[in-house]
Parts: structure tokens; sequence; C-alpha cells
């Protein structure tokens, strides 16, 4: 099980590295001007928000150290940058009920250099 794991992992940053190299990661750390002040990324900082390390592959609301909603305990989500990407456009739309206070991100080109960013960021 742990090898099918490991592969899912693996098989989700390649697709990440690929689905958003039209996004521009240096673009993309001046969006993460607006995250910052909540997540960390960092493996194991928490802020007001969890970590961001290795957060692509991860089961939503399993990061450990923080203490997440049961709406977003409950998601199924996996997070890849597809996935977040459509999370961060609106958050309380995309699994109501969670505690992020987060409005969104509505602009697409700013979502896609962010998850370029947070591709090499997070690793």
């Amino acid at each position: 099980m742990k090898k099918v794991s490991a592969l899912v992992v693996i098989l989700a940053g390649l697709i990440a590295g690929q689905a958003y190299a039209a996004g521009d990661a240096s673009k993309g750390k001046r969006v993460f001007n607006k995250c910052k002040a909540c997540h960390s990324l960092v493996a194991g900082k928490k802020k007001i928000g969890p970590s961001l390390h290795g957060v692509f592959g991860q089961k939503a609301g399993t990061a450990k150290g923080f203490k997440f909603s049961p709406a977003m305990k409950k998601s199924g989500i996996v997070w890849s940058p597809e996935t977040l990407s459509k999370y961060l456009a609106s958050p309380k739309t995309f699994i109501p009920g969670n505690k992020m206070p987060f409005p969104g991100l509505k602009n697409q080109t700013q979502r896609d250099d962010l998850m370029a960013y947070l591709t090499e960021a997070t690793k």
C-alpha cells in the first residue's frame, strides 16, 4: 500500500509540473504574498493555517499538527494544482463549511502562476 501511495505522490508531482507549465512561478511567488500571512512553506511549520510543504498528493484535512474543520476532513479531496486552484477560486463554495476565511482568488492567471510557484516551492 505504501508503494501505491508513493507512486500517486510522484505522479501528482509530474502532472502538476506539466499542468502548470504555462503559469509563471516568479509571478506566483508574488501572488503567494496573499497566502504567507497564514501559511508557511516550511515542513511542519503551521501558522493560522497549515504548512503547505508537501501539499500536492496529500489528502485534504490530514496535515499533522493542524486542527481542520470537519468539512475539510470529510471532503475526500487529494490536493493537486487543479484541485487547489479550484478551491482557491472560491473556498467556501468548493468545500462548504471549511474554516479558511480567505474570500478567494478569482483571477485564473494568478491562480495558474501561484500553482506554478507552489509546484516548485512545496517539494
